[in-house]
């Protein structure tokens, strides 16, 4: 029962590391990734359709970013996407090839983007925090219950606090390499 609590907490504690590194991962660096158009969505037939499931993403270099639409009449329609997004960007076509070239980040922007992760990073702090919470409140729960013996509950706290520990250096350690990124030009 105990080592199903910690390798659930320790689950869910992973799934918390994974979504901030989803989270930053469509922070931009400088350089051009093919995961910075994802949130852009297209209306097709209708419905809203990502980028990726109309066209081919791939970073020609390291500023310049081509989307090569599958279906020509959705060319225009994929440029204005691009354009209209809040990332700031400035699409041109080329029959059905679109050539998004990346400005360079100023140094303003890159401390605003380093404010942003640092946030996203406290979020995912804050979300392996509750994880731990959770886990000991069942841990309580069994020994109210009379399910665990006292030492049994302790013994779960000190491994989910070890487990708590070694996930939040994890996120840092990923903070840390982002923001290097982010000041490297």
């Amino acid at each position: 029962m105990i080592n199903k609590i910690h390798k659930d907490a320790d689950i869910r504690m992973e799934k918390c590391v994974e979504s901030f590194k989803n989270h930053i991962r469509k922070i931009r660096t400088g350089r051009a990734s093919p995961s910075f158009l994802d949130g852009i969505q297209i209306k097709y037939y209708g419905a809203l359709t990502p980028i990726r499931q109309i066209a081919n993403v791939i970073a020609e270099d390291s500023r310049t970013l081509t989307v090569t639409v599958f279906d020509r009449t959705l060319t225009s329609a994929v440029e204005k996407a691009i354009m209209t997004s809040d990332l700031g960007l400035n699409p041109s076509s080329i029959g059905t090839v679109i050539h998004v070239p990346l400005p360079p980040l100023t140094e303003e922007r890159r401390r605003d983007l380093i404010k942003i992760v640092r946030s996203e990073a406290e979020q995912g702090r804050v979300s392996v925090r509750n994880v731990r919470r959770d886990t000991n409140e069942k841990a309580k729960s069994l020994l109210k219950d009379k399910a665990i013996s006292e030492d049994e509950e302790r013994r779960l706290q000190d491994k989910i606090q070890n487990l708590t520990d070694g996930w939040i250096k994890t996120l840092d350690r990923i903070l840390l390499e982002k923001e290097k990124e982010l000041i490297v030009i």
